[in-house]
């Protein structure tokens, strides 16, 4: 006749599990000798062992004690049910750490190949981590609006990359980005603005950007000028100063997205 340690030990579990079994029905509780103590018999033994093994397998503790008094028939079948749970419940682990892996990756998160690649060139070229995370998050948005335009601009931005202003202005908004200087008097915001003016015109007069296109879906734009801002607020004076170079398709897209009367 075993203590309840002893018993808890032989069958490889602990004193608190026996117990707990003790209160949800699953276990008896052993009869008391003359000194108080339970005295556990070989029966007991034997039934925390399959207990210990089912519970191990995975099976929920509400569904053991009706195992234990069924027929072969019935365990086989409960057995099956049981597997198909799990075989589940493993799938959606795996789908899980597939998220998680994504997360790990930190560019792999929501984006397709094609602009991670682009994010690769981006840190060749000795642009900020800070500006290439700015880049990431922009892309997330417009990933979302757009999935099924992204390989043929993501192949137009690697070709303009060949541009050296368009990595100059990488370069330099790394440089502001970095820079504890917040003001608006920063004379890299003024080299910026016309670099991207420069580069918006171009764009424009090539067809490259077509202001009714963006109009008709400006929600995206909005939510990267938003994006932009909330990263930094210089972003609001390069946006300023953009609009004073006044380039030829500026005013026409602003129109165009205003909401009609």
């Amino acid at each position: 006749m075993l203590t309840i340690s002893q018993l808890a030990a032989y069958a490889g579990v602990t004193v608190r599990a026996v117990r707990h079994y003790h209160q949800i029905g699953l276990l008896p509780e052993a009869d008391r000798d003359a000194s108080g103590y339970r005295r556990y018999s070989a029966k007991a033994v034997v039934s925390l062992i399959k207990i210990r093994t089912l519970a191990n397998a995975g099976v929920p503790l509400f569904q053991i004690g009706q195992m234990l008094q069924a027929d072969a028939s019935t365990f086989a079948e409960a057995v099956e049910r049981i597997d198909s749970r799990l075989h589940d419940e493993i799938q959606r682990l795996e789908t899980s750490r597939k998220h998680i892996a994504q997360l790990a990756a930190g560019d792999s998160l929501a984006l397709p190949p094609e602009v991670i690649s682009y994010l690769g060139l981006l840190r060749k070229l000795g642009v900020s981590e800070r500006m290439v995370e700015a880049e990431r998050d922009g892309w997330i948005l417009l990933v979302a609006a757009w999935p099924e335009d992204i390989p043929t601009v993501i192949a137009a931005k690697i070709a303009q990359l060949d541009d050296p202003r368009l990595v100059r202005l990488y370069r330099i908004l790394s440089e502001i980005l970095e820079s504890d200087d917040t003001g608006d008097d920063d004379p890299r915001l003024a080299e910026a603005a016309d670099t991207m003016a420069d580069l918006a015109e171009q764009a424009y007069t090539s067809g490259e950007i077509n202001p009714d296109e963006l109009a008709h879906d400006a929600l995206p734009i909005d939510l990267l000028d938003a994006l932009a801002v909330e990263s930094d607020p210089r972003a609001e004076r390069l946006r300023e100063l953009m609009r004073r170079r006044g380039w030829a398709g500026w005013n026409r897209i602003e129109r165009l997205a205003e909401p009609p009367d």
